[in-house]
């Protein structure tokens, strides 16, 4: 799996599924991607680009966490698109998880 993010800047910070034998401590593409735009200060998300296999039969989606991590660091305006390669989906955040808590950022 990988992900990237793409900035109010205009840049692109990649990230990658990050296993461990533990599954609890694995890193979702999504939340590294995410979590490099910020230590970078490469600007607010503004993309989140999913690249996945599919989840039984259907274009994978970033998990809860993934979700609630774009919410405080990106807001609800974050759009989220979701690929296989062949199939492509796009929503915005506020449409995939409306009621996720989170201060929305100025």
């Amino acid at each position: 799996m990988g992900a990237a993010i793409q900035t109010e800047t205009g840049e692109t910070v990649p990230g990658f599924l990050i296993e461990n034998i533990s599954l609890g401590l694995s890193m979702c593409a999504e939340r590294v991607a995410l979590y490099s735009a910020v230590t970078q200060s490469a600007g607010k998300p503004k993309v989140l680009v999913l690249h996945a296999p599919k989840t039984d039969g259907e274009v994978t989606w970033p998990c809860g966490a993934c979700l609630q991590v774009a919410r405080e660091i990106a807001g609800p305006d974050l759009t989220v698109i979701a690929t296989n390669g062949k199939e492509t989906r796009t929503a915005k955040l506020s449409d995939l998880a409306p009621s996720l808590p989170g201060k929305d950022k100025a």
